[in-house]
């Protein structure tokens, strides 16, 4: 039931999900960004907190939210809190009485929902704390099944699970307002998917870059290293026209090998068309073809609202690019063999990045956004290892652990102006792409970390929520 109007002074509470804790931030601020609102913490704010509070916003602001935010479980208004359960009540009997009683109607139902983070009690003990809200003005009947009207008192005994305190760190109570979409991470799991590859994405990532590069309805989107169409799933999903590239002609035309398990060679049926298919977003599926990601194939325009990629790094998929004759070093003049264009060539990842970003600061439209996975070796990382460009600025940097010795970063940038011709060259000059010089760079770090720990327990690479084996 919407809210009525005319209510002041409101404040939302946010709980999120306690997994993928620094893609939470920059998912929220991306998506009070679409509705043109600053984020704007409460007081004593904790970013690692699975208890966020808000000011500034309308109900309608966090509905949108919710509406297409992974990171959050549930949002409620706010209508008190404390330390203790009488600074609760308190806290309670001070907020205005006109913002409470539109849901308190002798002529409507409720139903009060105990939420413990940390902590697990007992039935009877829910029940205490429900019949301990008596002091509120509560007219209506209550309804278990389907409530008008739906409160939630909310505990939260801290994240150490080793050390439960006796009693809450923090309590909050207020009026359920909507639920976040947590379900897509199930309905859309890769285990379910028509068409998958070694490296699909996982699901919830998916829909987290999309977040981040705030895809909307009627926008364009594009992905040049697209594999099985993971991130054009996400992105069709909130309305935008997808398409991508991908220099491996098997994987473009669902041929070859499957990589289930018990399933040798792919069916006539797996693609990526066939992926959107699957879920009802066929209509915003435009192509896709296979491509060489170094080569210019696109009319020099800006043309993409957000490009989105995982480029590959070197493990389970290899860094290549086509061949070409000014890459062919010339034989002497008394070599009498065939000369040869070889059909694949090395392509450094110091290469894909530039070639990247470039492609970005050229193709995306002023504003548009650039969202892509940077491989990372833990022991020599810094924040200055980022490559930057001078038409892009950073928004965001995220990491996702994926060994002791290994990492990827969730990299978010943002077209701030229209490329020249000194910023082509600008990187050749940035000591931030050095780590990745050199053919499989970042393979080759991977693999020395492992055999200097020389145990095969850490042997295995894990990524987008499975573990591969090398």
């Amino acid at each position: 039931m919407a809210a009525p109007t005319g209510r002041t002074c409101l404040q939302y509470l946010l709980h999120l999900a306690q997994d993928n804790l620094d893609f939470r931030l920059p998912e929220i601020r991306a998506l009070l960004s679409l509705r043109g609102k600053p984020f704007q913490p409460g007081q004593n704010f904790k970013e690692k907190s699975p208890f966020w509070c808000l000011d500034g916003l309308s109900e309608e602001d966090v509905h949108n939210i919710m509406a297409r935010s992974v990171c959050a479980k549930s949002a409620f208004e706010l209508w008190g809190h404390g330390r203790t359960h009488s600074e609760l009540r308190t806290s309670l009997l001070k907020y205005p009485s006109e913002n409470m009683s539109p849901f308190m109607q002798q002529d409507s139902t409720y139903r009060i929902n105990v939420y413990t983070f940390n902590k697990t009690l007992e039935f009877a003990d829910r029940i205490k704390r429900i019949d301990a809200m008596e002091y509120l003005p509560f007219e209506g009947t209550v309804s278990l099944k389907s409530p008008q009207h739906i409160f939630c008192l909310l505990e939260d005994y801290g994240s150490d699970p080793n050390n439960i305190p006796e009693d809450p760190l923090y309590i909050y109570f207020g009026r359920w307002v909507a639920d976040g979409q947590r379900e897509l991470i199930r309905s859309h799991s890769v285990k379910n998917r028509h068409f998958i590859g070694n490296t699909s994405m996982d699901a919830g990532l998916s829909f987290i870059m999309a977040n981040h590069a705030k895809v909307k309805e009627n926008d364009f989107v594009f992905d040049p290293f697209v594999g099985t169409g993971s991130l054009l799933i996400a992105c069709s999903h909130f309305g935008a026209y997808v398409c991508g590239t991908d220099i491996d002609y098997n994987t473009i035309h669902g041929k070859g090998r499957s990589s289930r398990k018990n399933q040798k060679w792919r069916g006539p049926d797996e693609n990526i068309r066939a992926n959107l298919r699957q879920y009802g977003t066929e209509k915003s599926y435009l192509d896709v073809m296979v491509c060489d990601a170094s080569k210019p194939v696109w009319r020099d325009a800006a043309l993409f609202d957000a490009i989105i990629t995982d480029p590959p790094y070197g493990i389970r998929e290899s860094t290549r690019r086509t061949g070409s004759h000014k890459d062919v070093t010339k034989p002497p003049d008394d070599f009498c063999g065939e000369s040869h264009v070889p059909v694949s060539m090395a392509y450094h990842l110091s290469d894909i990045f530039s070639d990247l970003l470039n492609f970005s600061a050229h193709h995306l439209l002023l504003g548009g956004r650039l969202v892509y996975w940077l491989p990372v070796h833990r022991p020599e990382y810094c924040e200055e290892m980022v490559p930057l460009h001078p038409c892009l600025r950073l928004i965001s940097n995220c990491e996702q652990t994926l060994s002791s010795h290994t990492s990827r970063r969730l990299i978010t940038m943002e077209k701030i102006k229209e490329p020249e011709e000194s910023d082509a060259l600008a990187h050749l000059a940035d000591p931030r792409f050095s780590p990745y010089q050199g053919h499989n760079a970042f393979r080759e770090k991977y693999f020395s970390g492992l055999n200097k720990r020389g145990g095969k327990e850490d042997n295995a690479f894990t990524i987008n929520g499975e573990s591969l084996d090398e």
